[in-house]
């Protein structure tokens, strides 16, 4: 097949709804991510952007299923050899000229200059797109073409309350508001049902991804993966990175996932690698914005690829656990709420993106709330004086009055 092989022929496209019967026949609709929810179908342009295994292509085919079943749908993946040799712009419209409604394009960042086509596509076609993309680097790279057609959904990892619903025990989920002032009887309802804590402590280790459904032996391993090829293949088409770092990238994670948690002193990092200090606020940036950290600031700091955070996580316990086996309790506890709740916020409108900041008083400022974060022998000393200061508590299953079990910030999506 040629690059022109569409052009001025009738294309047959039975083979590729006969693909897409097997694989909607094989899509389960008993679990459906929190996200399909909030999903505005108006929007002509979707884009559902997440990390490698979160479960993007399993939501679109679902999409299918629920949403575009009367009309004239098609999915594909371009990560075939088919789509190497083609024009993606000219498949949409032939596609179109055969009466489809819905392309549904999976793994779009495996397809070069993706952004000009989808451009094309939109501005000459009537067709409704649907995207998924796991390189985030990639797409950020390309994004800017797209940014004022485009409607993106950020598919995070699984929360504790899907991991749960994973399980066959299913929990609506709540606000952060509704957490604080309600958070004694919402846990109470849930405790009459399961044993929070003892399903808190699995999802630690391997709740975090809808492929533990696979078996928990090969799932760290494809948690390394995940972290290598991010690494390896991502990071480097974004960035003049040398080979040589991406061994120290891996050595900084590491130091990440087994520090209290971690304070970065920038200086130092660069001493011991031989990386610029520049070159190292870079990757931390890119690290972030491909959900391998969680990069925090103390507010009115400000926010640029260039300044220095205060304070790095590794984007989910999940990653800590595939990383080392020396799991400091303190950097666990706090980096399961800071993912829980920069997900709540990842798909909420918002200038800075920045819901949660540290704070000089506790652990962390969300809005108006200071939280501290501890096990259950934490006092409130620090938030003592504060009439917003929550105690966010480890191994509790219920609260009462300022004192907030941890896993219940697990039910926020």
């Amino acid at each position: 097949m040629h690059l022109t092989f569409l052009r001025g022929f009738s294309m047959d496209f039975s083979f590729f709804f006969e693909e897409q019967q097997k694989l909607l026949q094989k899509t389960p609709l008993e679990f459906i991510r929190s996200i399909y929810h909030t999903i505005d179908f108006n929007n002509r342009l979707i884009a559902l952007l997440g990390q490698r295994g979160v479960g993007k292509t399993t939501l679109m085919l679902q999409l299918l299923k629920l949403q575009f079943a009367s009309k004239e749908a098609l999915y594909i993946s371009v990560d075939t050899p088919f789509f190497a040799t083609i024009s993606l712009y000219e498949f949409a419209k032939e596609f179109e000229k055969n009466g489809g409604e819905v392309l549904l394009i999976d793994e779009i960042h495996k397809y070069r200059d993706f952004a000009s086509h989808i451009k094309a596509i939109y501005d000459s076609t009537d067709l409704q797109l649907v995207l998924s993309g796991s390189s985030l680097l990639q797409i950020y790279k390309e994004q800017s073409d797209l940014s004022r057609r485009v409607r993106i959904y950020n598919v995070p990892n699984l929360s504790f309350r899907e991991y749960l619903e994973l399980l066959g025990y299913k929990f609506k989920s709540y606000s952060l508001e509704e957490i604080i002032r309600n958070h004694s009887k919402i846990a109470t309802f849930v405790v009459q049902k399961i044993k929070p804590l003892k399903y808190l402590k699995e999802y630690l280790k391997y709740g975090a991804y809808p492929f533990i459904l696979e078996g928990r032996e090969s799932y760290p391993f494809k948690l390394i993966n995940i972290i290598n090829h991010i690494l390896e293949v991502d990071l480097p088409y974004v960035s003049n990175i040398n080979y040589a770092n991406i061994d120290k990238i891996k050595k900084l994670l590491y130091l990440i996932a087994t520090s209290v948690p971690f304070t970065p002193n920038i200086n130092e990092i660069a001493q011991k690698t031989g990386i610029s200090r520049q070159t190292i606020l870079e990757y931390l940036y890119l690290l972030d914005k491909a959900q391998l950290l969680i990069l925090l600031h103390f507010q009115g700091r400000g926010y640029s690829r260039l300044q220095k955070p205060d304070k790095i996580y590794l984007n989910n316990t999940n990653l800590i656990y595939a990383i080392t086996n020396h799991i400091e309790k303190g950097a666990e506890r706090e980096t399961f709420f800071v993912n829980q709740v920069k997900n709540y916020f990842s798909n909420q409108p918002s200038f800075f993106n920045e819901e949660i900041f540290l704070s000089k008083q506790g652990d962390f400022l969300i809005g108006e709330w200071v939280f501290e974060i501890g096990g259950k022998n934490k006092t409130k000393r620090q938030i003592k004086s504060l009439s917003n200061g929550f105690l966010v508590k480890d191994d509790i299953e219920i609260g009462y009055k300022n004192e907030i079990p941890l896993w219940l910030f697990g039910f926020l999506y």
